[in-house]
């Protein structure tokens, strides 16, 4: 066992500049390459394979990387740029949207991927953030960008609610038909000054309410996976606001955390790798491979995909929401489990019950990105701050009446 050697904000800022490091590192840097600013989607992949939201989380590494001297102000510029240069002229988009994984090298479609509205929408909220930091010219791509989006085309008229994907070998595919990670769609879509759809987006996606172990009215997510009560919050600043419904989103992901982790204790004699200081079910690296469904109660599905994993990031993206429990459990990972730790920070994911011990040997872009950007949120507010000031966020929070209150955000 590992003695403690880091605790509290001294891990925070540890786990900040492992994650960091993934993203100063896993980046193709070559400016004579297409591909030029594309990032891993994770680390010792064999093929070059970028994901463009892991390319968004890269482009806010490095408003975190210049506040804290880790990048110089003209490199991280520069590289801000040329990275909004490759998405302006050389990827491949679709209406404005983009393919969700391309190659690092020529910045063309991988895997016959889908062109994603989500993770169109996690870059384009980077491209923002770097927007906002940098002004000048970084902020004159970051909005052409956002402009070039037609929200209206991805989505479906008869449901009025976004198709979940769309490739050009079948077409459109699914539907965001309710609550998960994507509130930042309906604000980024309502606000634009291009294509603009309804405000009643909003409204007509389903928002199920339900209770576990005595926390009480959760709109819930299909599989109760935590990194869908994260991913818009990690940019936009949900704190002390309601909409017009009396939802305050924030409020609610906080409790859909604290449901998370009293589902781990209550089932830690199922899952050996589950306890008080051992939660937060995401989606992350298994024994398996790549689950999105790792999650808790409460949830649409059975929960089958359970199978006793755990990432940190689960954790580390929640610490907004549940600080002291979310760092009890970070040092609980960083003083138990050596082989959790790498040079990025905390790996993907853990795992006890199988025959022996399994520990992730990759970090994902994504997982890396969330613990990166919540942490600096918890400890500075920096990406609230930043993405909170630019025009079309506010703009499109007013449209859909998320108001500002004053109550106090109670710390867990």
């Amino acid at each position: 066992m590992r003695k403690i050697t880091c605790k509290g904000e001294n891990l925070l800022e540890k786990e900040l500049k492992g994650s960091f490091n993934f993203f100063n590192k896993e980046i193709n840097k070559n400016k004579k390459s297409k591909g030029y600013g594309l990032i891993r989607d994770k680390s010792k992949i064999a093929l070059e394979i970028a994901s463009i939201a892991s390319v968004g989380y890269g482009l806010a590494s490095l408003v975190i990387g210049v506040e804290r001297k880790w990048i110089s102000y003209p490199n991280a510029y520069e590289r801000a740029k040329r990275t909004l240069d490759t998405f302006l002229n050389n990827m491949e988009e679709t209406n404005g949207f983009f393919y969700h994984f391309i190659n690092m090298e020529t910045a063309k479609r991988e895997w016959n991927s889908e062109v994603s509205i989500i993770d169109t929408a996690i870059f384009i909220c980077g491209a923002i953030l770097v927007g906002e930091y940098f002004k000048g010219q970084v902020k004159q791509k970051a909005d052409k960008l956002y402009k070039n989006i037609n929200w209206s085309w991805y989505l479906d008229k008869k449901t009025n609610q976004f198709y979940m994907g769309y490739s050009k070998e079948k077409g459109f595919f699914g539907h965001w038909d309710m609550y998960a990670e994507q509130l930042m769609l309906y604000i980024l879509a309502v606000a634009s000054p291009t294509f603009p759809v309804e405000v009643s987006t909003y409204d007509d996606f389903e928002k199920p309410v339900g209770n576990y172990k005595g926390i009480k009215d959760i709109i819930y997510t299909y599989c109760g996976t935590l990194f869908t009560y994260q991913y818009s919050h990690v940019w936009i600043d949900f704190r002390n606001r309601k909409d017009k419904n009396g939802i305050n989103w924030f409020e609610n992901s906080t409790k859909a955390t604290l449901a998370n982790r009293k589902y781990c204790i209550e089932n830690s004699k199922k899952y050996k790798t589950f306890g008080k200081n051992s939660w937060g079910l995401t989606a992350c690296i298994g024994p398996k491979g790549y689950s999105g469904g790792f999650g808790a109660m409460p949830a649409l599905s059975m929960l089958e995909e359970n199978d006793g994993t755990i990432s940190p990031s689960g954790v580390a993206g929640s610490i907004v929401f549940t600080p002291k429990l979310s760092i009890q459990a970070l040092e609980y990972y960083y003083n138990h489990f050596p082989k959790l730790w790498c040079q990025y920070g905390f790996k993907d994911a853990y795992n006890l019950d199988g025959q022996k011990p399994w520990y992730s040997q990759e970090c994902i872009g994504i997982d890396k990105g969330i613990s990166m950007l919540m942490i600096e949120n918890y400890l500075s507010g920096l990406i609230w701050k930043y993405f909170m000031k630019n025009q079309y966020v506010i703009k499109g929070l007013e449209k859909l009446n998320i108001r500002q209150e004053t109550k106090e955000v109670e710390k867990v």
